[in-house]
């Protein structure tokens, strides 16, 4: 099963990022007030950017790469 790494843009304008197996679901449930603590004070806007690994592993090390990443090269990580 693939597993998605992806970054959300927020109602403040704050970006936050995550991985699941089921981008659709996952972004619902952000946006209907049930995913994170942080999207629940901070709604998502919209989806930025995804990008599909092979497995959960491989997710969350992205995952970490990208929130080590300042907010200007974010985007970017999408494109390598």
């Amino acid at each position: 099963m693939d597993w998605v790494l992806y970054l959300l843009e927020c109602k403040n304008g704050a970006f936050y990022a995550g991985i699941t197996n089921n981008l659709e679901q996952r972004y619902t449930a952000h946006a209907s007030g049930k995913g994170a603590r942080y999207t629940r004070a901070n709604p998502p806007v919209k989806i930025l950017a995804s990008k599909l690994y092979a497995d959960r592993s491989a997710a969350s090390v992205a995952e970490a790469q990208l929130k080590q990443l300042p907010r200007h090269k974010k985007l970017n990580f999408f494109d390598e």
